[in-house]
């Protein structure tokens, strides 16, 4: 399987950067999913790698051989990549069969009857779509659909598959089930696949990186729990997780080495590091607390107001009002809660951040509060 990489790649659309010097490199069997608000230029990103749309600039190599290269002159064309893409609305055949799809592109490859045979009943089988084979797409459900256009794809076995969005037609149901087949067929191909998808719990259940775009220019290139855990900065924090992370703008008050006073709803916490904090007093900045580490606690500190609840059966979402901020608050189990009711707070996790109160928000800790 083929490494991909991206050297200082960039297209521009009039003065507008869609992508701006993107360095990226994508290991060989390895789930990649582009990340990113719509309009970030994720799908532009993938385009590129495929040959679908030529860069402004930059370089970009597969398995060793450069098929793109704005200083050499050179663009290699689509068909020539050794890449599937599957499209976001499937782009299968309406007067061919499932049968005839999937072989469709090796006829044109001219492969004999038998081996085209033998190819597609291998994928049938591996997708679960045997006894489909003499349908039209028309007579199949959406995730049927899902299934023979990746069945296709895959038909002439590409090195790397591309994905734009491909579960965004199917219903929540069937997304899951998608999710588990995706990953699965990963593993069994030991392909390289490419994802792109503005969901996160998408990038975050499938991906072994993700890669989150914001405006063109890459935000954080990483595993999915470390981007979880250590986002690069507040739009990685907030754009990961669900429900959002709670972003609080507080004060520092006072600084002893890993040790930050931290102005908060009328009252002061304690931020401790686990080496020097890079703070100085009078200085403003975020604290990021994820909704999971906001404890019901008649010990704690903090007294906030119920704001709604929503309830749904495994946890519930709850919404609080502290000092004139809006807080969340995941509580696991079969519970609800008063609307205005009043409760203490606790802060229980050491994985809660600190960020820059400019607007890059980037990175500065990890830490406890207490």
């Amino acid at each position: 399987m083929p490494e991909i990489i991206l050297q200082d790649v960039t297209k521009m659309y009039g003065k507008t950067a869609a992508v701006d010097h993107l360095n990226l490199v994508i290991p060989d069997h390895s789930f990649i999913t582009l990340l990113g608000p719509s309009g970030c230029g994720k799908t532009t990103t993938l385009r590129m790698i495929a040959g679908l749309e030529t860069p402004t600039s930059g370089k970009i190599t597969i398995g060793g051989r450069v098929v793109y290269s704005s200083a050499d002159g050179i663009d290699v064309p689509p068909e020539q990549r050794d890449v599937g893409f599957l499209f976001q609305n499937y782009a299968l055949w309406p007067h061919m069969t499932v049968y005839e799809n999937i072989t469709f592109g090796l006829e044109n490859l001219k492969w004999p009857a038998e081996k085209r045979q033998a190819r597609a009943a291998q994928l049938m089988k591996m997708l679960k779509i045997e006894e489909y084979g003499d349908r039209y797409p028309s007579e199949l459900s959406g995730g049927q659909q899902q299934r023979v256009a990746i069945a296709r794809t895959l038909a002439t076995g590409p090195k790397t598959l591309f994905m734009d969005e491909p579960l965004s037609n199917l219903d929540a149901k069937l997304r899951m089930e998608m999710r588990t087949e995706l990953k699965r067929l990963h593993l069994e191909t030991d392909s390289t696949f490419v994802y792109v998808t503005h969901d996160q719990l998408e990038a975050m259940t499938l991906s072994t990186k993700i890669c989150l775009i914001k405006k063109g220019l890459l935000q954080q290139y990483a595993p999915p729990l470390e981007v979880y855990n250590a986002p690069a900065n507040t739009f990685v924090a907030d754009f990961i997780g669900s429900p959002n992370i709670n972003l609080l703008p507080v004060k520092v008050q006072e600084v002893q080495k890993d040790v930050a006073v931290l102005a908060l709803a009328g009252g002061t916490v304690k931020f401790t590091a686990k080496e020097a904090l890079p703070l100085e007093a009078g200085q403003e900045v975020i604290l990021g607390i994820r909704p999971e580490n906001v404890a019901l606690d008649e010990t704690g500190e903090l007294t906030a107001k119920v704001y709604s609840t929503l309830p749904s059966g495994m946890e519930t979402v709850v919404r609080l009002e502290l000092e004139g901020m809006r807080l969340t608050e995941v509580v696991f189990g079969s519970v609800d809660f008063q609307v205005n009711e009043e409760v203490k707070l606790k802060i229980k996790s050491d994985k809660n951040l600190l960020f820059a109160g400019d607007e890059e928000g980037k990175c500065l800790a990890r830490g406890q509060v207490y």
